[in-house]
């Protein structure tokens, strides 16, 4: 694997700052904040009330506070939502004008930057100036769909579930934290066990399918096409209709199912 590093330009910033920090996103955010060190990175997402995803993010610990590391167009979103939640909690939040950055490819970068928790693999993350030598954020999204982690751009927000995004495999939610925002669906979609529908990289010949287009077995819709590039796109997927018949993309193009090491445990018959 080639050393990459980038500009997450698609990506924002927001900061969290007071004492009561760590409880105030202990209520609301998926992922633990409790234990949470500085300089730790964690994945996370808030949720709406029904369990959907509303906003993917980062939390960066720091002294005092935190971090968020969000999706650009959904900043605004999110520090409204999170002074709407305040109340009186003893925090402040706002937007920064810090810059994210990504780097892979090797197993140290040095001091500044944090590992990505979601998997080994795809690298480090970093808060503060660019790098000069930095390529496009295009880069770091063909890195990712080679690891079969989906992104913004494959969220619908209020839509999607973060179990059908994978958050479950990719270290994006505590189960024994206790309550969160949108956490009673969360759970029972976990106690159910077996997941039928799930975000997953699947295979073709040629450009990617437009997003949304259908992915067809036999008869029978298997799933939606999201993000991609040629070759290789996001989808997300029906996994009980897989193997219903032949595989084919709306413009009659055979496509398979490709899914990443981390995820074959997830999906049933594998």
């Amino acid at each position: 694997m080639e050393i990459g590093h980038a500009v997450l330009r698609d990506r924002a910033v927001v900061k969290v700052d007071g004492p009561a920090w760590r409880d105030f996103l202990q209520g609301l955010l998926t992922q633990d904040m409790l234990g949470v060190t500085p300089g730790e990175v964690r994945f996370a997402a808030l949720l709406t009330p029904q369990g959907r995803l509303l906003v993917d993010l980062f939390v960066v610990a720091a002294d005092g506070g935190c971090l968020l590391d969000c999706p650009a167009p959904m900043r605004d979103l999110l520090v409204e939502r999170l002074n709407m939640y305040r109340l009186r909690a003893k925090v402040t939040v706002e937007a920064s004008q810090l810059v994210v950055c990504a780097a892979w490819g090797s197993s140290e970068f040095g001091h500044g930057w944090a590992r990505d928790p979601r998997l080994p693999e795809i690298g480090f993350r970093r808060y503060g100036v660019a790098d000069a030598s930095v390529t496009a954020t295009g880069d770091y999204d063909a890195h990712r769909l080679r690891l079969g982690v989906p992104g913004f751009a494959d969220f619908d927000s209020d839509k999607t579930y973060p179990i059908e995004a994978n958050f479950d495999l990719l270290n994006g939610i505590d189960f024994t934290k206790g309550c969160f925002v949108g956490q009673e669906t969360t759970s029972r979609m976990k106690r159910r066990g077996a997941i039928k529908t799930r975000m997953a990289p699947i295979a073709f010949q040629g450009d990617a399918p437009a997003p949304g287009s259908e992915l067809l077995a036999g008869d029978l819709r298997a799933g939606l096409a999201l993000s991609g590039q040629p070759g290789r796109a996001m989808a997300i997927l029906r996994l009980d209709r897989l193997g219903a018949g032949e595989r084919r993309l709306t413009d009659e193009r055979p496509w398979a199912p490709d899914f990443p090491p981390w995820m074959e445990a997830a999906v049933p018959g594998r």
